[in-house]
């Protein structure tokens, strides 16, 4: 059972993990930041500054803030273990957990993709281990001090059921927690609105002025029509998580820009700041989650024998860029779409 007096480890304190123990620890919860040396430094050096489009700016000074770089140190005591690291990440965090985390630490995954959970469950046998995911976008200013993290979208935190008080526990102000019984459904669902982070670091555009634009948002649609066929195929049925059921989508992004913007005003609830993690990754030349977003339609289209061909363009021009780290390529939707009349 998780209390107000429990532990709470953020295994990767990037930009949502810094987020969401940000807000965390505001509400008094007992927080410690597990993340490298260099954000680790920063709020160390001028604490954190935790801010929303909703107009919170809140910040924690840096005698407050619990951060470090060392496993042990932060796993060891912790009752709640939430794990934000990138997936590629994940089975290198089970390790750690397994190594320097209690045996009854609750363990919950808020990774995107739609294996992490399952990848930790696999390295940590006999622990409890709860599927998240976090429904909102986070962007970061790391030159700034303190070092500062905005939720530029709206959107809760959806978690397993299964441990008492852990909603009560994690609930906070600018972070709503919703308790699902379908997560694995969630996580199709947030899967299909995820195939548009490729489309935002590959146009280097901020993702409200993106989304606005009829051309890009075809590209989103069509993408989503392989990855509905393909789920559709496997017996998947997406949650519905928004004002839309998922199988509608791809029609209301073909709309034109005028109509879309009159239907989709909570889509469109963006901060002009806001971009995509794998933007954020290709401008500093790290590997994406490529592989565990568009990856996983073209897997699931493999076992299904549902063409992706436009998942597969979008991923080829993303490790494209992934291999000449010159950053976001700054491509036009004519340059991304090279499969005439599929989109």
């Amino acid at each position: 059972m998780a209390s107000q007096a429990s532990t709470i480890a953020i295994a990767g304190a990037g930009s949502i993990g810094c987020y969401v123990g940000g807000c965390l620890a505001l509400a008094g919860r007992k927080v410690v930041f597990l993340g490298r040396g260099r954000l680790v430094g920063a709020m160390r050096q001028g604490g954190l500054r935790v801010s929303d489009l909703d107009g919170r700016d809140r910040r924690i000074e840096a005698q407050a803030i619990s951060a470090t770089d060392d496993p042990p140190t932060a796993l060891y005591e912790a009752d709640i273990i939430l794990v934000t690291v990138k997936s590629g990440a994940t089975g290198e965090m089970a390790k750690l957990i397994a190594a320097h985390g209690r045996p009854d630490a609750v363990v919950v995954s808020l990774q995107n993709g739609v294996d992490n959970a399952d990848r930790l469950r696999a390295g940590l046998p006999g622990r409890r281990v709860l599927t998240g995911m976090v429904m909102f976008n986070v962007v970061q200013s790391p030159d700034e001090l303190p070092f500062r993290v905005h939720r530029a979208s709206q959107g809760e935190v959806m978690i397993d059921d299964g441990v008492d008080g852990l909603a009560g526990l994690l609930d906070a102000d600018g972070l709503a927690v919703e308790v699902r019984a379908d997560m694995k459904a969630v996580q199709w669902s947030k899967l299909l609105m995820n195939l548009n982070n490729a489309l935002v670091a590959l146009s280097d555009l901020p993702l409200a002025r993106q989304l606005a634009d009829r051309r890009w948002r075809a590209i989103l649609a069509g993408q989503i029509d392989e990855a509905l066929a393909a789920m559709s195929s496997a017996g998947v049925a997406p949650a519905r998580i928004t004002g839309l059921p998922p199988s509608l989508l791809p029609k209301v992004l073909r709309l034109p820009d005028w109509l879309f913007g009159l239907l989709a005003r909570r889509m469109l609830a963006i901060d002009a700041e806001a971009r995509s993690s794998m933007w954020d990754d290709l401008k500093r030349g790290r590997p994406t989650e490529i592989d565990e977003l568009q990856g996983a339609v073209i897997g699931l289209g493999k076992q299904t024998g549902i063409p992706t061909p436009i998942n597969e363009r979008v991923t080829a021009l993303v490790r494209q860029a992934e291999t000449e780290k010159r950053g976001p390529p700054g491509l036009g939707p004519d340059e991304v779409s090279a499969i005439p009349g599929k989109v």
